[in-house]
Order: C-alpha cells, then sequence, then structure tokens
C-alpha cells in the first residue's frame, strides 16, 4: 500500500516536507529527498547532519531528480542506497555502539530479522570493512580499554568475548601489532571514526593531542597506522577527550560556525616536513597558494617537489589545510583525499570567508 505522503508533490507541499525534514520523519524516508544549495548535497530527510535553512533547501521524488538538478549524495546518510538497508545499518551500529562488548553470530543478526550476508555487504559498502569486522573492532577496543584502567587481562579478554587467550591474543595482535601483554605500560593510541558530510574519517589521538585524521578510502592508510603503531603505541577504538573535541569542531566546521581548530596536533616527520606543515596552518582560509610559492616562503625556491612530497605526507587532513595547495596552474592537483574532496573544501571556506555561509 503506497503511503499517503508519498501523493505530496514537492513543489506545491514544500513547507509540510521541510517540517518532516525538521523533524526527520521516518515516514518520508526514501519517499522524498532534500537538497541543500548551500552544499550542493542531497539527503534523505532523516539525515542526522544540522538541518539547512528552509531558503536553502528544494525537494525531489527521486534521486535522479536531485542528481539531474546538480547535487551530489551526502556521504552520512547515503541516499542512493535502498531505504532497507540505510535502516538496518544504522541500527546494527547504534546496537553494537550501546553494547560494544558483545559477540554478534549469523543467528542474532538472523534472530533480529537480517540477511546475515546482506549485512556483511551493507557494511563494507559504507564503512570498507564487514560487519563482524566492525563489532570485532568495538569489542576489541572495549576489552583493551579495561585493561588499560588496571582491569586483569584476563578480564578484558572476557569483556571482548574471547573464550580463549589464544583467541584474543591473535585478534588483538591483528589490530595492534602486540600481544596484550605488551601494550601495558606503553602509550595508548584511541581511534574513532567521524561522519562527515563528504565521507567518513579516521582519527587517533592519545593525552598528548590528535596523530592522525585521514579519509577512510586514502591509499595510504593502512602503511600510516603501521607507523603509528611502531613508532608511537598500540590501537583500539574506543573514546578520548581528544577526540570528542574534533568531532565536535569538525561537525561546527563543516556546519559554518567555525573556522580554526584548537585540538593539540601531534606530527612527526623531517625539520622540513614540519616546517611545511607549519606553513600550510598559516595559509588563510578561502586563500590557495602552490607548491612554488611554498618553496620560497620557506627560502627554498628551488623546493617545490620536496614541498609537494612533504604535503602529502601530511596525516592530518582539514586540520592543517594541505587542500590549500594547488598547481601553478590551478589545477586541484596532489591531493589523496581524492580532487573532488579539494574541490568541495576549497569551495566550502570560500563561502565560509566571504561570510556567505548559512549553516545547516
Amino acid at each position: 500500500m503506497q503511503h499517503a505522503s508519498a501523493s505530496l508533490d514537492p513543489h506545491r507541499h514544500a513547507d509540510a516536507l521541510f517540517a518532516a525534514f525538521l523533524r526527520s520523519d521516518p515516514a518520508f524516508d526514501g519517499l522524498f529527498f532534500v537538497g541543500v544549495r548551500t552544499t550542493g548535497v542531497f539527503c534523505r530527510l532523516t539525515c542526522r547532519a544540522r538541518k539547512a535553512k528552509r531558503e536553502n533547501v528544494e525537494f525531489f521524488r527521486s534521486t535522479d531528480e536531485a542528481v539531474h538538478a546538480g547535487f551530489r549524495p551526502c556521504l552520512r546518510c547515503r541516499p542512493t542506497q535502498p531505504r532497507s538497508e540505510h535502516g538496518a545499518v544504522e541500527a546494527l551500529r547504534a546496537h553494537v555502539e550501546a553494547d560494544p562488548g558483545r559477540r554478534w553470530t549469523a543467528d542474532d543478526l538472523a534472530a533480529m530479522g537480517h540477511d546475515p550476508s546482506t549485512v556483511r555487504r551493507a557494511f563494507r559498502r559504507i564503512y570498507g570493512i564487514t560487519f563482524a569486522q566492525f563489532a570485532r573492532q568495538a569489542r576489541l577496543g572495549h576489552g583493551l580499554a579495561e585493561m588499560h584502567k588496571g582491569r586483569l587481562v584476563i578480564t578484558a579478554q572476557h569483556e571482548a568475548g574471547y573464550a580463549s587467550s589464544s583467541g584474543f591474543r591473535e585478534a588483538v595482535t591483528r589490530l595492534v601489532g602486540e600481544a596484550p601483554r605488551r601494550t601495558v605500560g606503553r602509550p595508548f593510541l584511541a581511534t574513532q571514526w567521524i561522519d562527515t558530510p563528504i565521507g567518513a574519517m579516521l582519527s587517533v589521538a592519545d593525552d598528548d593531542g590528535v596523530h592522525l585524521l585521514e579519509f577512510a578510502d586514502r591509499t595510504a592508510l593502512p602503511s600510516e597506522l603501521e607507523r603509528l603503531r611502531t613508532h608511537v603505541g598500540p590501537l583500539g577504538f574506543h573514546p578520548h577527550r581528544w577526540l570528542e573535541t574534533l568531532a565536535t569542531q569538525l561537525e561546527a566546521y563543516f556546519a559554518g560556525t567555525r573556522t580554526r581548530f584548537d585540538v593539540p596536533l601531534v606530527q612527526r616527520g623531517s625539520a622540513f616536513e614540519r616546517d611545511v606543515w607549519t606553513a600550510l596552518r598559516e595559509i588563510p582560509i578561502g586563500t590557495t597558494t602552490t607548491y612554488g610559492q611554498l618553496a620560497r616562503q620557506l627560502g627554498r625556491p628551488t623546493a617545490a617537489r620536496a614541498v609537494a612530497r612533504a604535503n602529502g605526507a601530511n596525516t592530518l587532513a582539514i586540520l592543517v589545510p594541505c587542500h590549500r595547495v594547488i598547481g601553478a596552474d590551478g589545477s586541484m592537483v596532489g591531493y589523496s583525499g581524492k580532487v573532488w574532496r579539494k574541490q568541495w573544501l576549497l569551495e566550502h571556506e570560500r563561502r565560509l570567508s566571504d561570510g556567505r555561509h548559512d549553516s545547516r
């Protein structure tokens, strides 16, 4: 049976649809989509991102209509995915976050009405890992966090849902590269996902500050994590005050209410690389520079290529704004977070600097 809301005309009934958008009414999910002119993104009406102003939105009956109107799909609510798949992923993620120590089985998923193979594929499409891997990361992070609070290894093993010590050690080794007993007394790096309008980002921090903020699809991410494991300490998925602060500040940045970040940053590199990263942070928002200009600014006019390499070695996307460096001909080059994101960030910051951004 067709829901009554499906008969609404998106133009004649825009006010009613906007009211449904403000309350994230699930009855409209998948039936209508909202395009936000200030970001160029279209969303589900149930999207958890900050709501746009009435004058900045328009509504569509389908994702095709939104795309043809020039909007890109939101990478947070993923409007192009089937409604049932999106809802299942969100619900299961909430279950895992509410009970991170639970050991999930295929039977558990089936008992909740989910097909395990469908769930596996859906999580891989959204997070790049299967549901079992997603749940295991949460379980290991929970167990390791307990262990680092002074609990016995056997207690942490139980918290993580592993029946044998050998199984726990093997799983932890795959995640942090060391057996659990060797992690005690070493710096422990907290790891969390942060959702943004242009894609999921992985963040890593300890008490010294934020060590890494990268888009999940960055090719160099595995090697960057390995360097952190080797030179700083083990990683685990659990909360940390700097990651909470970072998530809040990023949300404000994408909403257009913050232009600077004040979380402490930790970057390890050569003296030249650190000089380049410092220079990147001094580029005013809303402006760009080139590799050659940065080289001259650093007193190394022939070192444009070295500047480009240091730019590529930056592990703190957005916070150390390497996206503000463009080619000498104005081209969008040298951004491992993907060119479309670089263009999006520069346009977003141009609006912020002009004071013309209508916050979501």
